[in-house]
């Protein structure tokens, strides 16, 4: 009997597509691995180039940058899309209009809302100083996007307010999902709206939370054009993340084994979170199977 014929038909019908996506993913990684251990006249310098970025002043601020960042985006979406998600669950008037329109800063390019959100912060020229001012909030304009302080809470809330869309998108569908005699059962017992959010939502959707979180921390580790488009990494690198400065490295310095070897760490590091959080999610899900 001809071996092929043994072959399941549908591994034939995908191995092309598969064998482009290994491609167009193992060689990139491959030739990272080869200029972070190279110069550039193709010798092998060790961990020379580690020891370099590494050893940077910028590499510790841009982490810094990096979690701060990273950190305050996934918390305040994940609080702000869980509310949201939750409040769109209940019956009421328009609710299909207003879930429509929750999605438009998620559908919005990035680019696009990156630069109308510089201008919503010019110093001079934006209309959000011009509203604080004419309500008395505020004497005099703030410079959002120039002010150390106030560059990294600007940004959070520009990635914010893109991202919570997509965190409550999940936890709708996730809420969806809820029998109906739940919600009935406790009602009879007397809870309260609070007590089936404490005791029914947030347990159902616990799981689709941690997934959506790991999406988010992929995404932000991962994601320049806010920050890039805004701020450049400015001012004085105050909002300069680890993307950006590879960026840089790359493409401005023209140094690609410095970056290629920031690149590696920065790859390693998320591969060990994801590792972490997958386990951490299969030992919940088998504690519950128990």
């Amino acid at each position: 009997m001809n071996p092929l014929r043994r072959i399941n038909p549908g591994y034939l019908f995908v191995f092309p597509a598969l064998f482009v996506l290994a491609a167009m993913i193992l060689y990139p990684l491959a030739d990272t691995v080869v200029l972070s251990f190279t110069d550039p006249s193709g010798a092998f310098v060790g961990t020379d180039n580690f020891r370099s970025v590494l050893g940077s002043r910028t590499t510790p601020l841009a982490t810094y940058n990096t979690i701060y960042y990273v950190g305050g985006t996934i918390i305040f979406a994940i609080i702000l899309g869980t509310i949201a998600g939750i409040l769109l669950d209940r019956q009421f008037f328009g609710r299909g209009a207003v879930r429509s329109i929750l999605l438009i800063p998620w559908v919005v390019p990035s680019i696009v809302a990156a630069t109308t959100w510089a201008w919503m912060f010019h110093y001079e020229f934006g209309i959000i100083n011009y509203l604080l001012m004419s309500i008395g909030i505020i004497d005099k304009p703030m410079g959002w996007l120039i002010t150390a302080d106030l560059v990294k809470p600007s940004l959070i809330a520009v990635d914010v307010w893109k991202m919570f869309p997509f965190v409550a998108l999940m936890v709708l569908a996730s809420l969806q999902g809820i029998d109906s005699t739940l919600y009935e059962a406790a009602k009879v017992d007397g809870a309260k709206f609070w007590h089936e959010v404490r005791y029914i939502m947030l347990p159902h959707i616990a799981p689709v939370l941690a997934s959506v979180t790991l999406l988010l921390l992929i995404w932000g580790f991962n994601g320049i054009t806010i920050i890039y488009t805004m701020t450049g990494g400015g001012p004085a690198n105050r909002s300069l993340i680890l993307p950006i400065q590879i960026f840089k490295e790359a493409f401005e310095h023209f140094d690609f084994h410095r970056a290629a070897a920031l690149s590696l760490v920065l790859f390693v590091v998320l591969f060990v979170v994801i590792l972490t959080q997958l386990a951490i999610s299969q030992k919940r899900r088998d504690s519950v199977d128990r």
